[in-house]
């Protein structure tokens, strides 16, 4: 089994074990609530909560995913708000597309050093000129209470200091949330940038 099945196997099991939260992401809610509806591309997207939040706003979603299980999971709550999407089953770490969007979403995509430099170089080209790249992840303080065990694939704001090829950094921080019910805060990043109007993408 190739390592993007297994992952993809691993996925699905846990997708279906585990009840997962519907609500989107509070700090994309709050970035995208005063811009204009339009092509959105979810990376990661897995049960789709990010996906069908944006599509009730009127974006036309993308989402990509390794779980067929989460993929599903996603076609079933859009069909059931009478919406439709573009699912689609893909390895993160060799996804690419012509297509451009005015928005791309990454939330809580931790890969493996190896892989995040040149995943988040082809993020940047899929952003339209004027669109946004939203990327939300575990910060490296948050190890051992939330996000992955090995602390290589966490984030800190030196992953993206130097910000990203063709985009402007409108905002980057480390967000951390009050407590939660074992006491521990979730420490996040947030990076927020967008590609200048007059540019082309490559």
């Amino acid at each position: 089994m190739s390592t993007f099945e297994s992952l993809s196997s691993q996925w699905d099991d846990r997708y279906t074990q585990h009840g997962w939260s519907t609500l989107p992401d509070p700090h994309l809610s709050h970035l995208v609530e005063n811009l204009t509806p339009g092509r959105a591309l979810d990376l990661g997207c897995g049960t789709g909560r990010n996906s069908v939040f944006l599509a009730l706003l009127g974006w036309r979603v993308t989402g990509v995913d390794a779980s067929a299980v989460g993929l599903q999971m996603a076609s079933d709550e859009l069909a059931n708000a009478g919406l439709s999407w573009t699912p689609l089953r893909a390895d993160l770490t060799t996804f690419t597309t012509e297509d451009r969007f005015d928005l791309v979403v990454v939330a809580n995509i931790h890969l493996f050093p190896e892989d995040r430099d040149a995943f988040f170089a082809r993020c940047a080209t899929f952003v339209a000129p004027g669109g946004y790249l939203y990327v939300v992840g575990h910060h490296l303080d948050a190890l051992g209470h939330q996000g992955p065990p090995d602390p290589a694939r966490l984030f800190t704001l030196d992953t993206f200091a130097a910000g990203l090829e063709g985009l402007e950094t409108q905002r980057l921080e480390r967000v951390e949330s009050p407590a939660d019910h074992d006491g521990h805060p979730d420490v996040e990043i947030l990076f927020w940038a967008t590609r200048p109007t007059t540019q082309e993408t490559r």
